[in-house]
C-alpha cells in the first residue's frame, strides 16, 4: 500500500510559527507534533512538516502550494489574507506570504477553463494582465 506524501518546508527558525499561522489560514487544519527541530501540521488533510533548518536556504517560485477556489469570495479572502499579512502580490494569481513560500490563488475550474486550446489562449490573455484572479473575468474570456 503506497504511503501518502508530506511535503517538507524549510524554515529559518520559523517553523512553528508558520505552522500556527497556517492552520488559522485554513479552516481544517490542526498541528500534529513540535519538536525543536520539526513541526508536523495538516491543511485541509494534506501533511506538512516544517523543518527549522536555518539560513541556507530560502523559497523561491520553483515551488509554490495552489489553493483551488470554488469563488471570488475564496480566491478574495486566501488572497487578502496572505497578502494583507506581510505578504507579497506577483501576478496571474501568484503571490508570497510572510514567510517566503509562493502560492497560487485559482479558481478551482482552471482546468475546465484551459481544456480547449482557443478559450485557453483567451483565458491565459486576461489572466497574464491580473494579480489577483478575478474569476468572472476569466470564465467570460
Amino acid at each position: 500500500m503506497a504511503k501518502p506524501l508530506v511535503t517538507c518546508l524549510w524554515f529559518d527558525g520559523q517553523a512553528e510559527a508558520a505552522a500556527k499561522y497556517y492552520c488559522t489560514v485554513f479552516k481544517d487544519s490542526k498541528i500534529t507534533q513540535v519538536t525543536p527541530m520539526v513541526v508536523t501540521f495538516e491543511l485541509n488533510g494534506n501533511k506538512f512538516m516544517g523543518l527549522n533548518g536555518g539560513p541556507q536556504f530560502k523559497f523561491d517560485e520553483a515551488i509554490s502550494l495552489m489553493v483551488n477556489c470554488d469563488s471570488q469570495d475564496e480566491i478574495d479572502y486566501y488572497w487578502d489574507t496572505f497578502t494583507n499579512d506581510g505578504g507579497t502580490e506577483s501576478v496571474c494569481g501568484w503571490l508570497k506570504d510572510k514567510f517566503g513560500l509562493s502560492w497560487q490563488i485559482v479558481p478551482s475550474n482552471i482546468g475546465e477553463l484551459m481544456a480547449e486550446p482557443e478559450k485557453a489562449k483567451r483565458v491565459m490573455d486576461v489572466v497574464m494582465q491580473m494579480k489577483k484572479i478575478d474569476k468572472k473575468k476569466l470564465e467570460d474570456a
